[in-house]
């Protein structure tokens, strides 16, 4: 049975590019932002666009190997937690933007291949210190997602008033 995992790849899919209930989704967000606002801070101490997008890429990769091998590698201090917008800068949006969706597919191709049963298994989680289940690392990540959705929505907000 599938019912949980399928459920989940439809609101990661709805987060991404559909049209969840909060009204918008990443795609939306994304045409929103010139390449130059893409790597601006509107206010001092708040992260680009860009910064919030490779943040996001580099928890969801975390997330898949957390998934393919059962436990993971970085914590919140680690360096590619937050790269700053010159180093991104450097990479490209379009790259920026390319891995983020990559990273989302890495994600739902993995779960294609499980059944809900997969979800109850667990893994080490070094930020966390304990063993949880994949389907709370899964809720996890959209929330984190989410979160970070409403983020990037203020960043646009506060770039346009400035």
């Amino acid at each position: 049975m599938k019912e949980r995992i399928n459920d989940l790849v439809s609101q990661m899919t709805e987060i991404q590019n559909g049209k969840p209930w909060i009204g918008s989704n990443f795609s939306k967000k994304m045409q929103l932002v010139s390449e130059e606002d893409f790597y601006r801070h509107p206010i001092m101490h708040m992260h680009s666009v860009a910064e919030i997008i490779s943040h996001l890429t580099t928890w969801r990769k975390e997330t898949l190997l957390k998934l393919e091998t059962g436990t993971g590698s970085l914590t919140d201090d680690h360096p590619s937690n937050w790269k700053d917008s010159d180093t991104l800068r450097s990479l490209g949006r379009s790259k920026i933007l390319r891995d983020y969706d990559n990273s989302l597919s890495g994600i739902l191709s993995f779960l294609e291949g499980k059944s809900d049963d997969f979800l109850q298994n667990t893994y080490y989680d070094g930020d966390f210190k304990g063993n949880y289940t994949y389907a709370w690392l899964l809720q996890g990540m959209m929330h984190h997602d989410i979160y970070h959705l409403g983020q990037i929505g203020q960043v646009i907000k506060f770039l346009n008033n400035s």
